[in-house]
C-alpha cells in the first residue's frame, strides 16, 4: 500500500485527521525526563502513549534531532510510533541536487513521508518522488508571515501567484508519481480555499491550527481532498499543553482528543 492509502486507513481507524507534531525542545522538556539516557525519546514515548489513539500521524521535525543523540531518539520514536500503528511524517523540508538529494531521500527507509522544498525544481525532488510507497508533501503556502516575501509573487507569464504555480506543478508530479501532497498553512484560509480549487485531488498537510491560531474549520473544509484524506497539525498546542504540570502527558492526550473532536465537527 502507498502512504496515502495507509493514511486513509489510519484516518478511518482513528476517526481523526490530527497530526501530532513531535518537536521536543530541550529547553521545554519536563524535569521527569531530563535525566533519562535519551530525554527526547523519553518525552516522545510518553506523548505517543497519551495521544496515539487520537492521531492520524506523528510529525517529528528534523531540526530537533540533528545531533548524535537526537538521531538515536528519532529512530526510537519512529519505531515506537509504528508499534502503535501510526505512520510517521518527517518534517525535514529537504531538497538538493545529485548525490545530496539521493542521500537525503534515504531517510524514507525509516519514515513513511517527508516534507520537501520545491525551490530547486523537480530534479531535486525526484529521489523522493520516485519512492512510490512514500508520501511527499511539497511546501506551497506556509503559515509564517515571511511566506508573503516570495510565495505571493505574481508570475506574469502564468497569470498566477508563485504558490499557485507550485500547487499546479505538484499536481503534475502527482499525476506522474502518485504520492504528492501539499503543505498549506491554516493562517491564510482564503488562499487555502483557492489552492484547493486548483488541486482538488491532493491531500494537504495544514499547519498553524494550534499555537499559531489558524482557522480550524477552513483547515478541514479545504485541507482534505475529495476522499477525505488530509492532515491538520498541532505541535506546541498538544505536546506542551501541560508544560508546567506534573501531569503533562495526560494534558497532551487531552489536547489531542479535544482537537480531534473540534476538527471532526467540520468533517
Amino acid at each position: 500500500m502507498s502512504f496515502f492509502e495507509d493514511l486513509a486507513a489510519r484516518i478511518e481507524t482513528a476517526d481523526s485527521v490530527v497530526s501530532v507534531g513531535l518537536d521536543p525542545d530541550p529547553d521545554r522538556l519536563p524535569e521527569s525526563v531530563q535525566d533519562a539516557d535519551l530525554p527526547r525519546w523519553a518525552f516522545n514515548r510518553r506523548i505517543i502513549d497519551a495521544t496515539h489513539e487520537h492521531a492520524a500521524v506523528f510529525k517529528p521535525n528534523a531540526a530537533f534531532y540533528e545531533d548524535a543523540d537526537g538521531w538515536r531518539a528519532l529512530r526510537e520514536t519512529v519505531a515506537y510510533a509504528h508499534g502503535k500503528d501510526v505512520p510517521v511524517l518527517l518534517d525535514a523540508k529537504r531538497a538538493d541536487i545529485g548525490n545530496t538529494a539521493r542521500q537525503y531521500a534515504e531517510m524514507l527507509e525509516y519514515v513513511d513521508a517527508v516534507t520537501v522544498n520545491p525551490y530547486l525544481g523537480e530534479d531535486a525532488l525526484q529521489p523522493f518522488l520516485s519512492q512510490s510507497d512514500a508520501g511527499v508533501f511539497v511546501l506551497c503556502r506556509t503559515s509564517n508571515p515571511g511566506g508573503m516575501d516570495f510565495q505571493h509573487l505574481e508570475l506574469a507569464a502564468y497569470d498566477r501567484r508563485l504558490y499557485e504555480h507550485v500547487a499546479e506543478r505538484a499536481a503534475g508530479w502527482n499525476d506522474q508519481y502518485g504520492n504528492v501532497g501539499l503543505v498549506v498553512g491554516a493562517t491564510a484560509p482564503d488562499e487555502l480555499e483557492a489552492i484547493r480549487e486548483r488541486v482538488p485531488e491532493l491531500p494537504f498537510l495544514v499547519p498553524g491550527v494550534g499555537a499559531q491560531g489558524g482557522d480550524a474549520e477552513a483547515a478541514v473544509e479545504y485541507g482534505l481532498n475529495d476522499e477525505g484524506v488530509g492532515l491538520v497539525n498541532s505541535t506546541r498546542g498538544i505536546i506542551f499543553a501541560g508544560e508546567h504540570s506534573p501531569e503533562w502527558a495526560a494534558a497532551a492526550g487531552d489536547a489531542a482528543r479535544k482537537l480531534r473532536e473540534r476538527l471532526n465537527q467540520y468533517r
